[in-house]
């Protein structure tokens, strides 16, 4: 199924990039049963676009230039992050103006706290500093630990804290956001530190809307690392612990108020 899926994508982009012209593609009739299925991935494509709100203004060589280089490992002309903000500054405005007020929020706060007293930064730009050095062993990513913690915004906003719940938070180091998996890893049992994490290493440019953490949103933790466990719970892939400990605090806040 996935080689059938492929020849049909190729074809379809071979038919694409053979046209030059709109003149060309209105002149091009299937001959075979692959011309056929192209034709039929085409006008999926083409309703896809509409539904998502573009019309003919969309530059039909440019999306067969993509999927070209895509399938066919060429050189890009952009990938990674910069594909997200491009759909992201087209497709959803707002959040593209949150994200870069983030981003130039984010840079003059890393800048002024690294110059900060008992302030370290790594190599991937976390931040930490040592509110309390335990004396127990560290863990590793595979691990499974048992941590107390508050989170909160640049603002101050406080958007989680397994304090308030009133247990602490057991989930897999490998499980969480990079920022946890690499800071917790600098801990000793019995420590507290205060995080200090970039979006890159939280949320990312999506956020996490229903928790109220914005695109590239910088999150702040103080974290007790109180236990390395012996045994792993079931995991629910990158970044499920932890989103799923904030969804469960932001329904405890909603409905206490």
């Amino acid at each position: 199924m996935k080689n059938t899926i492929k020849l049909t994508l190729i074809a379809a982009v071979a038919f694409m990039t053979a046209c030059q012209s709109k003149s060309a593609y209105v002149k091009q009739t299937p001959k075979k049963e692959i011309d056929s299925v192209s034709y039929a991935i085409g006008l999926q494509m083409g309703q896809n676009l509409l539904q998502n709100g573009l019309d003919s203004t969309i530059n039909v060589d440019m999306i067969a230039r993509g999927i070209y280089e895509v399938i066919n490992k060429k050189t890009q002309l952009f990938g990674g992050d910069t594909v997200n903000l491009v759909m992201m500054k087209h497709f959803n405005p707002e959040m593209h103006k949150a994200y870069v007020e983030n981003e130039a929020k984010n840079k003059k706060f890393f800048e002024e706290n690294a110059k900060k007293a008992g302030v370290k930064t790594t190599a991937s730009g976390l931040q930490y500093e040592v509110i309390s050095e335990g004396t127990g062993p560290k863990p590793v990513s595979t691990d499974v630990v048992k941590v107390d913690y508050v989170g909160t915004l640049l603002d101050g906003t406080e958007f989680d804290s397994s304090i308030k719940r009133g247990e602490p938070a057991t989930f897999p180091l490998n499980g969480v956001i990079p920022g946890w998996t690499e800071g917790l890893q600098l801990m000793s049992v019995g420590s507290k530190y205060k995080l200090y994490v970039p979006g890159k290493l939280a949320y990312g440019m999506q956020g996490q809307p229903q928790a109220g953490i914005g695109p590239n949103e910088t999150l702040i933790f103080e974290v007790e690392l109180k236990a390395i466990e012996e045994q792993q719970p079931q995991q629910g892939g990158d970044n499920a612990q932890l989103q799923k400990m904030i969804e469960e605090a932001m329904k405890q806040q909603a409905g206490g108020k």
